[in-house]
C-alpha cells in the first residue's frame, strides 16, 4: 500500500502509562493483521500511584517512553517510509510528535471524541491520556510539556482538533479552555460542511510547516458502532465519515505519519469491531495508491 510513494511501516506502541491496563495494550495485535511490523516499543512498568509533584500518573515513565518511541519513529522517517503507530493510549502522541519536533515544524490533525486538554488539577485520576493535547502544545508539568527542551512539540496555530463532542462535559469538569489560535471543529462543525470538505478546508493550517501528523483516537467514532473504548459518550462519526477524513488527509503529500489509539479488544468479544476498524484503516491508508 504505497502512500504517496511511501511504504507504511507499522510500529507497535502498547503503552498504557497514560491510562491503565484496561485492554488498550492489546490494540496492536488486533488491528491490521497481515501487515509487517518494523518495531515494538515496550513501556516501563505501570505505577498506579499518582505522582505528587506533577499530579499525573507515570510522568517519568511517559517521558522515557516518549523518547524511545520518538527514536523508532525517527528511524522509519529517515528510511523514507510512513510510520503507522498502533497504541496504546493517547499519551503515545507525545513520542510521535517528539520525533517530528526534532526535525522541524509540523502540524497535527487531532481526531478524537474528546479534546484531551485537561490540566492535572482538573483530571480526576491524573491520566495523561486526557491531557496529551495540552502537553503537546506546551501546557502542563515541564517533564512532559518540554521533552528534551523542545516544547511545545506543536504550535497552537498548527493544530486542528476535529470531531470532538465533549465540550459540555469538559467545561463542567473544569478543563482549561482551548486556546484561540488552535482550530477547533466539533462534530457539529464537521457535519455542517461534510467530513472530507472539513479536512480540505483546514489543510492550509496543517501545512504551515514541514507537514503534519494524524492522531486517531477511535472514540471519535459513534458510540453505537464503536463501544470498545474505555470512556464512552453518545454520538460520533460514522464509518463512512471517518474513512472520508482518513482518505482525504492521508492522500495529502504533507501527511508524514499516523497513530491509532484507545481501541480496547477486550470489549470486542467476537472481533467484529476490530475487523471493521482494520478495514476502515486499510481503506484510508490506500489513499495514496494509484487508482485507489
Amino acid at each position: 500500500m504505497p502512500l504517496s510513494g511511501r511504504e507504511p511501516a507499522i510500529i507497535e506502541a502498547p503503552s498504557v502509562l497514560g491510562l491503565r491496563p484496561s485492554g488498550v495494550q492489546d490494540l496492536p495485535a488486533a488491528l491490521l493483521g497481515g501487515m509487517a511490523r518494523v518495531g515494538r516499543v515496550e513501556a516501563p512498568v505501570y505505577d498506579p500511584k499518582r505522582d505528587v509533584e506533577t499530579g499525573v500518573l507515570n510522568p517519568g515513565g511517559i517521558a522515557e517512553y516518549s523518547v524511545q518511541l520518538a527514536d523508532v519513529v525517527g528511524e522509519v522517517l529517515d528510511s523514507g517510509r510512513f510510520p503507522v503507530v498502533l497504541g496504546g493510549d493517547c499519551s503515545i502522541l507525545l513520542g510521535n510528535l517528539l520525533a517530528l519536533r526534532r526535525r522541524g515544524r509540523y502540524g497535527l490533525l487531532f481526531l478524537d471524541g474528546h479534546t484531551d486538554f485537561y490540566q492535572p488539577s482538573a483530571e480526576p485520576t491524573g491520566e495523561v491520556a486526557s491531557m496529551e493535547l495540552a502537553l503537546a502544545t506546551g501546557r502542563g508539568p515541564r517533564l512532559l510539556a518540554d521533552l528534551e527542551g523542545r516544547g511545545p512539540l506543536v504550535r497552537d496555530e498548527d493544530v486542528v482538533a476535529f470531531g470532538f463532542r465533549d465540550a459540555v462535559e469538559s467545561a463542567a469538569a473544569g478543563m482549561q479552555p482551548l486556546p484561540l489560535r488552535l482550530c477547533a471543529l466539533d462534530l457539529d462543525d464537521v457535519r455542517a460542511v461534510g467530513a472530507a470538505e472539513a479536512v480540505r478546508q483546514v489543510m492550509g493550517r496543517l501545512t504551515l510547516g514541514d507537514g503534519f501528523w494524524i492522531h486517531l483516537d477511535v472514540d471519535v467514532l459513534d458510540d453505537a458502532i464503536m463501544p470498545a473504548v474505555d470512556y464512552r459518550q453518545p454520538g460520533g462519526l460514522s464509518w463512512a465519515e471517518l474513512e472520508d477524513v482518513l482518505r482525504t488527509a492521508l492522500a495529502h503529500e504533507g501527511a508524514v505519519g499516523f497513530d491509532v489509539t484507545i481501541f480496547n479488544p477486550r470489549l470486542d468479544l467476537d472481533g467484529t469491531i476490530a475487523a471493521r476498524l482494520s478495514e476502515c484503516l486499510r481503506r484510508g491508508l490506500s489513499a495514496g495508491t494509484p487508482g485507489a
